[in-house]
This record gives structure tokens, sequence and C-alpha cells, in this order.
């Protein structure tokens, strides 16, 4: 204002302070990682660690037995944290996103029963499987008491546009189950045919808890957009890291064990990669890795995907999908939320270092 210095430099100095403060509290969040992004839901993650297992109570022990092994299994719950960040992001004050995100735990935790069926796994986040435990056919069906039991809370949400959400993510990712099992040692499978599989299979998931965490806290269709492509392109990335880790980590990483993508003839980022980029030799070492459906030549795979630099590329697909999500969010008002947002985004592609 002309005549009013003083007034003029108070406020840029406001300005500065406020930028100052703003960089330094996106700077904490970087440096002290997922801990600093679950203390700012700290209540309202208590809250949720509350509800579990309250809803998981049934008259059938085998039910509750089973339920409770995979819910207490350790997994960071990161589909319910994006439900309580997204909802606070967009400047919710309610308590419905607790039982939201409880909806979206039980739903994953369904899909996961029903995946180590199908995928004869016995490790799933160091631990036995609840197939390997307990049999296939009651993990099978406590899998379907848990959608159940999900879509039970849905209704006393209230709330058609999330049931609307929800249902079609639920039908998606059924589908994206039967893609990826039709294709298991299709060694044709090309990498957006692939893509497609983990969109409809993983990312939905991601997409679905933060899309009606939108839908909850906000009336504004762009902060509910930028909240659903954030959570496609975080799980997007987030299986991208996995596809990656399982010819480059190990069982204490991943909670499960090296090559079990190759044991179960799947073909995955890194494999249709290196198809695609080395001779009929080294195509042959990975084609007859498949078929066999066993680890016993990872090895051999692993010098043919690092010869070609397949990890590489999948690391940067990884890395292109989780700055994806970071962008996604400017369309959301800036928060401490917002900040653990990215840092969850970050997240997603720290585990390759």
């Amino acid at each position: 204002m002309p005549g009013h210095p003083a007034i003029a430099t108070d406020s840029a100095k406001q300005s500065v302070k406020t930028a100052v403060s703003k960089a330094a509290g996106r700077e904490a969040f970087r440096h002290h990682g997922l801990a600093s992004v679950y203390s700012l839901v700290a209540a309202d993650f208590s809250a949720v660690n509350e509800l579990i297992p309250r809803q998981l109570t049934s008259d059938v022990s085998l039910v509750e037995d089973i339920g409770r092994h995979i819910v207490e299994s350790g997994g960071k719950r990161l589909r319910p944290l994006l439900v309580l960040l997204g909802a606070r992001a967009c400047g919710y004050e309610g308590s419905d996103h607790v039982r939201l995100a409880a909806i979206i735990e039980f739903l994953h935790t369904a899909t996961l029963l029903h995946d180590d069926v199908v995928d004869r796994s016995d490790l799933r986040r160091g631990r036995a499987t609840a197939n390997a435990t307990w049999g296939n056919a009651p993990s099978v069906l406590v899998g379907d008491f848990l959608y159940s039991r999900a879509f039970q809370l849905m209704v006393e949400l209230e709330n058609m546009d999330i049931m609307a959400v929800l249902s079609d993510a639920t039908n998606t990712i059924a589908e994206g189950e039967v893609m990826q099992l039709a294709n298991v040692g299709n060694e044709s499978l090309s990498e957006a045919d692939y893509l497609e599989v983990i969109r409809c299979k993983t990312a939905l998931l991601f997409q679905a808890a933060a899309h009606t965490a939108g839908v909850l806290g906000s009336d504004d269709p762009d902060e509910i957009s930028a909240l659903k492509h954030f959570g496609l392109h975080f799980g997007l990335a987030y299986q991208l890291v996995d596809d990656c880790l399982d010819y480059a980590g190990d069982a204490t990483v991943m909670g499960k064990n090296a090559g079990d993508d190759l044991a179960e003839g799947k073909l995955t980022l890194p494999l249709i990669h290196a198809l695609a980029h080395v001779g009929p030799r080294e195509g042959a070492v990975i084609r007859e890795a498949l078929a066999s459906r066993s680890a016993d030549r990872l090895d051999e795979v692993l010098a043919v995907v690092r010869s070609c630099n397949a990890l590489d590329y999948v690391r940067a697909a990884a890395r292109h999908e989780a700055a994806l999500a970071r962008s996604s969010l400017a369309a959301l008002p800036e928060s401490d939320y917002r900040d653990a947002l990215e840092t969850l985004a970050d997240y997603s592609t720290a585990r390759l270092s």
C-alpha cells in the first residue's frame, strides 16, 4: 500500500514466515517418514483399530480365529490410512471416516484370503497364511464373511455415492483377479495388458479408498477427483515396486519369498520388459522357468533380467507413477494432511533403495 510501507513489509515478512514454516513441515514429514504420517491421524487410527475387532465378532469361532489371524498380522494398513488422511485433507470433521477405513480394511483382507488360496501361498507378511494353517475352504468362506461384513458397514454409512464407488471397485477387483489367473503362463502378455491387470487387481482398492474419502469429506469435484487419481497412481506405484522387489528383494523385506511370482507362473513387468529386450536364448530361460512353475531357476532368470536393465525400467515406471500421485494433490488445500499424502507417495518408492 502506498504510504504504508510498514504494513507491506510486515505482510511480506509474514508470507515468508508462512512459506518457511510449510517447507519445514514438509521436510519434517520426509525426514521422519511414515511415523510422522501415522502420528498425524493417531487418534483416528486408534478408533479404526478398536472398531475392526468389534466388527469381527461371530457366533462361529473359526470365523473370528481366521479373521483375527490375518487382520492382526502386522500390515501397515495403508488403505485405511489413505481414507483417514484423504478425509482430513478435505477438512472433514466427522467420525464416519473411521467406519469407512474399517470397510476398506475388511475388503482388502477378504482379497488377501482369496489371493492366498488361488496362489497357494504359504507366507503372508512374514507369517503362515490362513490357508496354510486352516485350509483353503475355511479361508475362502471367511473371506466371503469379511466381504459381507464390509457391505453391512457400508449400509450404515447411508451414503449411496460411497456405496456405488465401493461396489463397482469390488466387482472390478474380482475381474482383475480372474484376468491375472487367465494370464498365468501367458508369455505374450503385453505391458499395456499387464498394467490393466494391476490397475484392476491392486490399484483400484487404493483408488477407492482415496476416492471415497473425498466423497465423504468434500463437495468439490476437483478435490474428489484429485484424491481419486492420487489413489490410482499410488496403487500402481506400490504394485510396480512389489514386482521389482520380487526379483531384487528378500522375504524379510517383502513378507513373502523372493521368486514367488516366478514360481506361480506370473509374468510381471520385469519379465515382460526382459522378454521384449533379450535374445532367443535368454528368453528361453525365462519361458522355461515360467513353465516349470518353480523358483529353482531364479538365479538364471535374475541374470537375464539384470542383463537388460529390466529392474531399472520398472523402478523408473514406479517412480513415474509416484510423481503422478504427488502432482494429483495440487487441487487440495495446503495442509499437513496433504503433505502427509505426498510423503506416502515418496514412501511407495522408498522401498526400492
